[in-house]
C-alpha cells in the first residue's frame, strides 16, 4: 500500500513539474523512480535492498531480480544495459511514462534470455535495446470493447474498455487525440484545467467531452 501511495504521489509530482513547463527529458530521476515503484506494484515485489544496487532495481515476490528501465520519450531511442552486471538480472522491464495520459505503459516485461535476444552491442561494455522494436501501432483494436461514444460536429469520440480515448474526424483517426479533444472542449465550453490548475489528461478530457455531448443532445451515448 505504501508503494502504491508513493507511486501516486510521484506521478502527481511529475504532472506538476510538466505543468510548469519542465520537459520530461529533464525529469529522468523522477521517471526512473516512478518506473521502479510501478515494477514493484505489478510484481508484488520490493526495491533492491542495497542503495545503488548493481544490475537490478527490484526483487519480485518470486525472487526474480529485475532491471527496470523507464523512458519519457514518445518515440524511438535506446535503452542501455551494462554487460558487467547483466548476469545478475533475471528479468527486464522497460516502461514508458505517458505524460499525455499521465500513466505508465509496459513496453517490455520479459525473462533475461528473451530480452537479450533484442539487445545489440553498443559502445564499450554496453548492450542496447532499440525502443522502436517495442512500440506498437496506436490504432483502435477491433477486439477491444467500446464502452461509450459520442458524435459532435463531424467528430466521433470513443472510450474503449482499457480507458483509451479514440478520436476520429469524418472517419479519419486523429493521433494524438488530445489536440482535437481540446478543440471540442472549447466548443463545448469545458475547462482544460482541473481543480489544481493542471491540464486534464487525454482520458479525463475525452470522458468530459463525451459527457458534455450526452448532456447537450439529451440522449444516451452509444
Amino acid at each position: 500500500m505504501q508503494q502504491i501511495q508513493s507511486l501516486g504521489e510521484a506521478l502527481a509530482w511529475l504532472e506538476r513539474e510538466i505543468s510548469w513547463g519542465v520537459p520530461v527529458t529533464e525529469l529522468r530521476h523522477l521517471c526512473g523512480r516512478i518506473g521502479e515503484l510501478y515494477a514493484c506494484t505489478i510484481t508484488n515485489g520490493q526495491m533492491a535492498l542495497q542503495v545503488n544496487q548493481h544490475g537490478y532495481d527490484v526483487v519480485s515476490a518470486d525472487g526474480e531480480r529485475i532491471s527496470v528501465k523507464t523512458t519519457g520519450t514518445t518515440r524511438g531511442g535506446l535503452v542501455n544495459f551494462n554487460t558487467n552486471t547483466l548476469s545478475l538480472v533475471d528479468r527486464v522491464i522497460i516502461l514508458r511514462v505517458n505524460t499525455d495520459e499521465m500513466q505508465v505503459e509496459i513496453l517490455l516485461n520479459a525473462k533475461i534470455d528473451e530480452a537479450r535476444a533484442l539487445m545489440r552491442e553498443g559502445t564499450g561494455k554496453v548492450l542496447s535495446i532499440n525502443l522502436a522494436k517495442l512500440e506498437r501501432p496506436k490504432s483502435q483494436s477491433t477486439d477491444e470493447k467500446v464502452v461509450r461514444s459520442a458524435a459532435y460536429e463531424g467528430f466521433v469520440v470513443t472510450e474503449l474498455e482499457s480507458g483509451t480515448i479514440d478520436v476520429r474526424e469524418l472517419g479519419t483517426p486523429k493521433v494524438p487525440a488530445k489536440p482535437s479533444l481540446r478543440t471540442l472542449a472549447g466548443k463545448l465550453g469545458l475547462s482544460l484545467l482541473n481543480g489544481r490548475g493542471n491540464p486534464y489528461n487525454t482520458r479525463q478530457l475525452g470522458s468530459m467531452v463525451i459527457e458534455a455531448v450526452k448532456a447537450l443532445d439529451g440522449r444516451s451515448t452509444i
